[in-house]
């Protein structure tokens, strides 16, 4: 028996070059900006939900964007709960994850006590 070891001659297979991933056109906005406008809609909880439809309160949607507007500015000043007063209702509204927490109408919210509040904001028009 030859205990000799015969290396063993491959054939060197052609290398294939390499493609670069094809660039696809980056999106209008950028990941950040999406979630900044995401995170701008304001959220009802489930509760303020049904608090809105038992008083039953209606709010525009021009209201709701110029509240959505200023639960952020309110945000950036450091506030994280507010009440937010408007002509026929009060929402008192977490500013920290833009959600309404509870709703009221005004003649009701007028013997009521909110607390652990650290921001008023007030759109009575």
């Amino acid at each position: 028996m030859n205990n000799k070891i015969n290396p063993i001659h491959h054939q060197q297979l052609p290398l294939t070059p390499k493609t670069k991933p094809v660039k696809q056109n980056s999106p209008a906005q950028s990941f950040k900006s999406f979630l900044d406008t995401a995170n701008q809609q304001v959220k009802i909880s489930n509760h303020a939900q049904k608090r809105l439809d038992e008083r039953n309160i209606q709010i525009q949607d021009s209201k709701w964007n110029q509240i959505s507007e200023k639960m952020t500015e309110a945000k950036k000043k450091g506030v994280t709960d507010s009440v937010i007063v408007l002509k026929d209702a009060v929402l008192v509204a977490s500013t920290k994850n833009n959600t309404i927490i509870t709703a009221m109408d005004r003649n009701e919210a007028q013997s009521q006590l909110v607390t652990n509040i650290n921001g008023t904001i007030i759109l009575q028009d």
